[in-house]
């Protein structure tokens, strides 16, 4: 079960700081190389599997969202922060975007070609992660992708997740090991790891994995 306490917290954090957030990362992607090509590369897995409905799972304000779908894909957004919601569809009104918790997706089983959570996952307890990984592989199709970008710990072995003072919310700092072996258990199967180095004002590694749903 979920503790709704974390999660009002984490709305009510980034309810309030929707307008900074979206001003600081409205052109991050533009200088950011290896996150394209990560972007691109899930792109083409999900097309090459038939396309579907691609989910922008903390979209914050859909920078991503319309990103991907220059990139031909049919995606769509949900947020937990009604602020960030509304930003987005401000930026992109020919998309949707809908208030909604990973913990409890309003999808059927199945329904999608994909799912991208761009560090957004980083906020959630330890404890909850297996929850929310739970709802990845209900509602990925066989066969569809899933995009995890995340912090990086700094022991790449490390079992446990290091915590630290985001700017918005407790952070958690994950390796990629750990987390590929979380998402096992829901039919989630590691195609591909990076982790790279901190560019231009980040402050840890970065890490990324490309996770297929087993059919």
């Amino acid at each position: 079960m979920t503790d709704a306490r974390h999660l009002l917290t984490t709305r009510d954090s980034y309810d309030a700081a929707a307008g900074r957030y979206a001003t600081l990362f409205r052109d991050a992607l533009a200088g950011a190389t290896l996150d394209r090509a990560m972007l691109g590369a899930f792109a083409e897995f999900v097309l090459a599997g038939g396309g579907g409905p691609v989910a922008d799972l903390g979209c914050g304000p859909g920078r991503l969202s319309g990103y991907l779908r220059d990139l031909g894909l049919d995606v769509f957004g949900i947020d937990l922060s009604p602020a960030m919601v509304a930003l987005a569809r401000e930026a992109h009104p020919e998309l949707r975007f809908d208030e909604g918790t990973m913990t409890a997706l309003d999808l059927q089983d199945g329904a999608l070609g994909g799912i991208v959570a761009w560090y957004s996952v980083i906020h959630t307890p330890p404890g909850e992660l297996p929850l929310i990984f739970a709802e990845f592989g209900r509602v990925l199709a066989p066969g569809g992708h899933l995009l995890l970008g995340f912090f990086h710990a700094d022991d790449e072995t490390s079992e446990q997740p290091q915590e630290f003072d985001h700017a918005v919310a407790t952070g958690y700092r994950w390796s990629a090991g750990r987390l590929a072996e979380l998402l096992g258990p829901h039919g989630l199967v590691e195609v591909f790891r990076l982790v790279r180095a901190p560019g231009e004002g980040e402050r840890f590694l970065q890490g990324c994995l490309l996770v297929v749903r087993k059919p």
